[in-house]
């Protein structure tokens, strides 16, 4: 277990706060706001604004889940969507999207979500531009939550 790890009981007791909250069947949204992300860094995004509106505009379609830092700290302004169960069961995989420093990106995100995000349906074109891939051993930390 890595030192960012949670441990099994936390991801437990998350679990059951999820399906208390009824945010177990929809997809998850991770928003960085640690070291780089939501921080004066990024000096032309309002990172509270940001986080408000995809809490807004998500509400009852999937969890938004801020988060101190993903470790992705050279893709700054970075949101991670997890599938919900079903997506998962087609298939569908966290996909990390960085550099997400304008409203437009993040009304592009939020449509996705919407719509089923990823394993549901697939992300539109433009979402391509902001997608990465960080290493494996953040991947999994970010997995284990």
């Amino acid at each position: 277990m890595s030192r960012r790890s949670p441990r099994p009981a936390a991801r437990d007791a998350a679990a059951r706060d999820a399906a208390a909250q009824g945010t177990a069947a929809r997809p998850t949204v991770t928003v960085c706001r640690g070291c780089c992300c939501g921080t004066p860094k990024i000096p032309r995004l309002d990172h509270a604004a940001q986080l408000a509106d995809l809490r807004g505009s998500l509400a009852g379609v999937a969890a938004v889940r801020p988060v101190d830092c993903l470790d992705a700290c050279e893709h700054a302004n970075v949101i991670v969507v997890q599938p919900s169960p079903e997506g998962r069961r087609a298939g569908g995989r966290p996909v990390w999207l960085g550099l997400v420093n304008d409203p437009d990106a993040a009304a592009d995100i939020t449509a996705w979500v919407r719509d089923g995000g990823p394993g549901v349906v697939d992300p539109p074109d433009i979402l391509d531009l902001y997608a990465f891939q960080p290493s494996r051993r953040i991947r999994q930390g970010l997995e284990e939550d």
